[in-house]
C-alpha cells in the first residue's frame, strides 16, 4: 500500500513537472508574446506606450516586468524568466557579463539618460567647498560616469580620463580633497541631505522630483551611455524581439519621454 502511494505521488509529481516544463516551453515559443524587464517608474511608463504600439502594429502582446534594482533584470534574463530587458548601457552590460559570465546580445537602443550631480546645500559647483562629501553610485559603470564628469570639469584627475570603468582607485589627483561615498543607486536620492553632492541617474532622480535642470553638473547629449534592449545570445533574430524594438523606437514613445523627463531623456536611435 505504501509503495502504491509512493508511485502515485511520484506520478503526480512527474505530471506537475511536465506541465510546468510544457508551460515554460510554450511561453518561450509563443511568437505573439514577449516579456521585457524595465525599471519601475517612468521607464515602465515608456514601455507601456511601446506595448500599445506593438499590439496595434504587430498584434504582439508585451508583458512588462518591473524591477527596482540594476542586478535583478539581468539575473531574470539569464534564468529565462524574461525574454529581454531594457535598462542598461553598454559599459554596464560588459562589466556585468565579465563578472557574472552572462552571454547577452544588445539588439536596439532606447534612451540616453544623462546622470547629474545634485545638491540640497549648494546652488552651483563653485560653492562646493574643499573637503566636500560626494556620493556616487556603487555600480562600476555609473561610478565611472560620475568620476568622468568631475574629471572633465577639472575637479579631479584620473589615470585614464576616458575610461568607462574608472573607479575611485583611478583618481590620481584630488586637489579639493573631496571625500567619496559609494552607495547603491536607489539610495542616492535619500542620501541627498546627508552629503554635499550626489550623482543620481535619471531612473531615480525623476521619481524623487529631480530633473536635469536641478543638477549642478551633468552629462551632455554626447554621452556614450545609451540604454539598450538586451536578449540572450542566440535569440537576437527572433521576429518578436525585432517588433518589440521597433514598437519602442517610435515618435509616440519619444513624445512620452519628453513629457516625463522634460529633456532628460534623449532618444538614442535617432
Amino acid at each position: 500500500m505504501k509503495n502504491r502511494k509512493k508511485a502515485l505521488l511520484l506520478g503526480a509529481g512527474m505530471l506537475v513537472a511536465g506541465s510546468l516544463l510544457s508551460a515554460c516551453s510554450s511561453h518561450k515559443e509563443d511568437p505573439n508574446t514577449v516579456s521585457v524587464g524595465v525599471m519601475a517608474g517612468p521607464e515602465e511608463q515608456l514601455m507601456e506606450v511601446a506595448k500599445q504600439v506593438a499590439m496595434q502594429r504587430y498584434h504582439l502582446n508585451v508583458k512588462i516586468i518591473q524591477f527596482n534594482d540594476y542586478v535583478s533584470p539581468n539575473s531574470a534574463l539569464a534564468d529565462g524568466s524574461i525574454d529581454s530587458n531594457a535598462f542598461q548601457h553598454l559599459p554596464y552590460l560588459k562589466a556585468t557579463e565579465q563578472s557574472r559570465g552572462y552571454h547577452f546580445v544588445p539588439v536596439g537602443k532606447t534612451f540616453i539618460y544623462p546622470i547629474g550631480g545634485f545638491s540640497s546645500r549648494y546652488k552651483s559647483m563653485n560653492q562646493l567647498p574643499d573637503g566636500a562629501t560626494i556620493a556616487v553610485p556603487n555600480d562600476p559603470s555609473n561610478e565611472a560616469r560620475s568620476l568622468l564628469i568631475l574629471a572633465k570639469a577639472g575637479l579631479i584627475k584620473l589615470s585614464d580620463p576616458n575610461s568607462p570603468t574608472a573607479s575611485l582607485s583611478d583618481i590620481t589627483d584630488n586637489p579639493h580633497h573631496f571625500h567619496f561615498d559609494e552607495l547603491d543607486a536607489a539610495q542616492l536620492p535619500r542620501a541627498l541631505s546627508d552629503v554635499d553632492l550626489a550623482f543620481i541617474t535619471n531612473t531615480y532622480a525623476q521619481p524623487a522630483g529631480l530633473t536635469l535642470n536641478d543638477a549642478l553638473i551633468r552629462e551632455g547629449a554626447d554621452s556614450p551611455y545609451v540604454n539598450l534592449f538586451v536578449v540572450r545570445q542566440g535569440e537576437q533574430n527572433e521576429e518578436k524581439i525585432h517588433h518589440l524594438v521597433e514598437a519602442f523606437q517610435t515618435e509616440a514613445v519619444a513624445e512620452r519621454a519628453q513629457q516625463l523627463f522634460h529633456g532628460g531623456a534623449i532618444p538614442g536611435w535617432k
